[in-house]
């Protein structure tokens, strides 16, 4: 099964792409905005400086896993997501158009704030790194191995920690240290 989502309002269709040739065209509506758009089955035909931004995007991205990634394990659609940590303060929260986050987690579950907690990374003296989670009073809260963080909490993790947000569970994994 593949997903689709709608340029208007973001929302997902899910489709068996099974069914179709490749280069063959699709007309879909949504069905929460009720917007008619197309798609072609097939690989993209990317031009040179599509391919030059799509690799610059990849080589920034490889550049932040040195700072570890948290994995949704929680997925209604099944779909494996993982989110590279940058240095500093990371927002994580539900992917909602307009809204500005770090870790914009891609869910339908309603119990998840759009900003929901702040994990953040930084390297120790040592040059260890060291991440610290907080809860950004969201309405549902942030549990940490089954455990409420409070309004003023901040608690370390490190690597292997399950967190969960609203229904939404996550797992930290660590970077590499500095050597």
């Amino acid at each position: 099964m593949k997903r689709v989502r709608c340029p208007k309002c973001d929302h997902y269709i899910q489709f068996d792409e099974t069914k179709y040739e490749e280069g063959q065209s699709l007309v879909f509506v949504c069905d929460e905005c009720k917007k008619q758009f197309s798609i072609r089955i097939g690989k993209s035909k990317l031009n040179a400086a599509n391919r030059r931004q799509e690799q610059a995007a990849m080589d920034e991205q490889a550049g932040t896993e040195e700072y570890g990634n948290v994995i949704v394990i929680e997925n209604a659609f099944a779909y494996k997501q993982v989110f590279p940590l940058k240095e500093g303060d990371n927002l994580i929260g539900r992917r909602n158009r307009g809204t500005d986050i770090d870790v914009a987690v891609e869910t339908n579950d309603p119990s998840m704030d759009r900003r929901h907690c702040i994990l953040n990374v930084k390297r120790n003296r040592q040059g260890e790194l060291v991440y610290t989670l907080r809860d950004n009073n969201s309405l549902t809260g942030t549990f940490v191995h089954n455990d409420l963080l409070g309004p003023k909490d901040r608690l370390r993790v490190e690597d292997g920690t399950v967190f969960t947000l609203g229904a939404t569970t996550l797992i930290l994994r660590e970077g590499k240290a500095e050597n």
